[in-house]
């Protein structure tokens, strides 16, 4: 395991406020930058599984240093929003999505790029290619998009009858998971926020489980890829190309030879690079977001 690179020291970095708001029978965690009255619109920040929000902070804080407004949710089940039992809340794409469309109405968002990342990053996908209305720019960090992808056999086991149960309440999953897949060590204080909500209550440890037992990504992606590949707006790939859990090269090859995609390869990162390599990421996304 590979020691972090030192990420935060370097940039003009900008405070990360921290809000919660209820819309419906759903409560939203969420990290913000300042709001800013330039013209630009805002980025929404969508985070993958088992991390949350604080994932995006590096990125946050220098995109906010460079005047842009951020906002960053934990997604239902995740991180410090609510964690409804599944008779509230399916845990499934659409459900995902319906939701996020409540929430960036509750905070009076009608248009806004979308940044998304991860195992959950396919419902970013989706809600930008469902509600072209509210998604304007679009960037994809290391998601599955294409037919074939499937979860890790880490994550497999979450969803795994009595195996599961017992699983997703170890904390520890968190460091396992996001180490294994960064390839990175991550620090001590940003582990104990990554497990926090774990060791708070074990309704996240049963969301999760139900998250990754009703993915569907086989039935999900054929479908999803072939509508990416014709969005007609703006889409950017910054993809970790080191990733142990995603065929980076079938995906460089698709989005080069069947697209009209932006493609920007992180050669040293892994399936979360936004944890590690903030300062190769901020700059890119300022320039095509700006």
């Amino acid at each position: 395991m590979k020691i972090s690179p030192n990420c935060y020291g370097a940039n003009q970095t900008m405070a990360i406020a921290t809000e919660k708001i209820t819309v419906g029978n759903l409560t939203w965690f969420y990290r913000e930058t300042e709001k800013q009255d330039n013209g630009r619109l805002p980025i929404l920040f969508l985070h993958g599984l088992p991390a949350h929000s604080y994932g995006w902070r590096g990125v946050l804080e220098r995109l906010g240093a460079v005047n842009f407004h951020c906002i960053a949710p934990d997604w239902p089940g995740s991180g410090f929003s609510s964690y409804p039992s599944s008779r509230e809340f399916s845990y499934r794409a659409e459900a995902f999505q319906g939701a996020l469309k409540d929430f960036l109405a509750a905070l009076k968002i009608e248009r806004c790029h979308i940044v998304t990342q991860g195992f959950l990053g396919h419902v970013g996908v989706l809600f930008a290619l469902n509600e072209p209305e509210i998604c304007d720019r679009l960037v994809i960090l290391n998601s599955p998009i294409l037919p074939g992808s499937k979860l890790p056999w880490v994550m497999q086991q979450w969803g795994l009858l009595l195996a599961g149960e017992m699983l997703t309440q170890d904390p520890l999953l968190v460091d396992r998971t996001l180490e294994k897949g960064s390839g990175f060590v991550i620090g001590d204080s940003d582990l104990t926020t990554y497990r926090k909500p774990y060791k708070t209550s074990s309704a996240v440890g049963r969301a999760l489980m139900t998250t990754v037992r009703r993915f569907e990504l086989a039935k999900v992606l054929p479908d999803l890829g072939d509508r990416l590949k014709n969005r007609p707006a703006p889409t950017l790939l910054v993809w970790g190309t080191q990733d142990p859990w995603l065929d980076n090269g079938q995906i460089e090859n698709w989005v080069k030879t069947e697209t009209a995609h932006r493609w920007e390869a992180l050669p040293e990162a892994k399936h979360y690079p936004q944890e590690h390599f903030p300062e190769a990421i901020a700059p890119v996304l300022s320039e095509f977001l700006a």
